[in-house]
């Protein structure tokens, strides 16, 4: 039927030209972007997912930050946990050398600088936080991320790494060490004083020992903690890619079929727009 009230061959060609712009206009967009979501109505279910593994991907790169902040500290602590180490050496051989009854040395000159490193072994704990409840004398937790989530309620996975350094076993001051009575001149005066000494030490040292161990498996388990958020931002941010990212070739592709289809359905609507004027023809006869 030939109508000059309703021209449908042109509306349908408008719709069609309507929807090849939309889409011309979504591939230019997804062209100049970079992404292939550009807002929710592109892939609302891609969107929720792209959005889940680039919050997982914020939270492990602070996460990764976090570690390498604690392995600083703890290799601060080992540092201090070393010199007092030393100082322990020191301590060693003043009290052999004080325990042999042959010594005719002045008692008080060697009881001094012995009670003078005690106490200085008690300020240098104090110094890298580990003197009995200093602040990393406790059991430090640190948020790695990587363990959220659950499945059917239960937790998939455990986000914070948890370094045992609390309790008085694990202070390297005076007192932890076993040593608070040597910080007193008087308790060393004659060779059965630094005789008892030795032992003392010796113990210290072991304790001592068991903290450089304790500081050292940290470190190792912090750095192992890092190795994997690290590993897990790549294979967030590839499988964020593979949902969000545009494929560029196929885009391109695309915008060269819209463009054709743009062209055609301009000079399929045009020549619609000639239609009614047949009906002049009609009325000319």
């Amino acid at each position: 039927m030939i109508s000059i009230q309703t021209n449908v061959a042109a509306l349908y060609g408008l719709q069609n030209l309507n929807t090849n712009q939309a889409n011309e206009q979504n591939t230019i967009e997804e062209m100049t972007s970079g992404y292939r979501i550009n807002s929710a109505a592109d892939d609302p279910a891609g969107v929720a997912m792209a959005n889940q593994l680039r919050n997982a991907g914020a939270v492990l790169t602070q996460g990764v930050s976090n570690g390498n902040n604690a392995v600083g500290q703890l290799q601060i602590i080992d540092g201090g946990l070393s010199n007092i180490s030393q100082i322990l050496d020191r301590l060693q051989t003043l009290a052999t050398e004080g325990s042999s009854s042959t010594f005719t040395g002045n008692f008080t000159t060697l009881a001094t600088e012995f009670a003078n490193d005690v106490t200085e072994i008690s300020r240098q704990a104090q110094n890298v936080g580990m003197n009995t409840g200093g602040d990393f004398n406790a059991a430090l937790s640190v948020y790695v991320g990587g363990g959220l989530g659950n499945s059917n309620g239960a937790s998939i996975g455990v986000a914070v790494e948890t370094i045992a350094l609390s309790g008085t076993s694990m202070a390297v001051d005076a007192a932890g060490l076993g040593l608070s009575a040597y910080t007193a001149v008087s308790n060393l005066t004659n060779s059965a004083n630094f005789s008892a000494a030795i032992s003392a030490i010796a113990a210290a040292v072991t304790s001592l020992g068991q903290v450089q161990g304790a500081v050292g498996a940290g470190i190792n388990q912090l750095n192992f903690a890092i190795n994997l958020a690290q590993s897990q931002i790549t294979n967030d941010s590839a499988a964020q890619s593979t949902i969000r990212d545009a494929n560029m070739a196929q885009a391109a592709t695309n915008l060269s079929q819209q463009q054709v289809l743009m062209q055609s359905a301009m000079a399929a609507l045009a020549q619609a727009n000639q239609i009614p004027q047949a009906v002049l023809k009609l009325l000319q006869g």
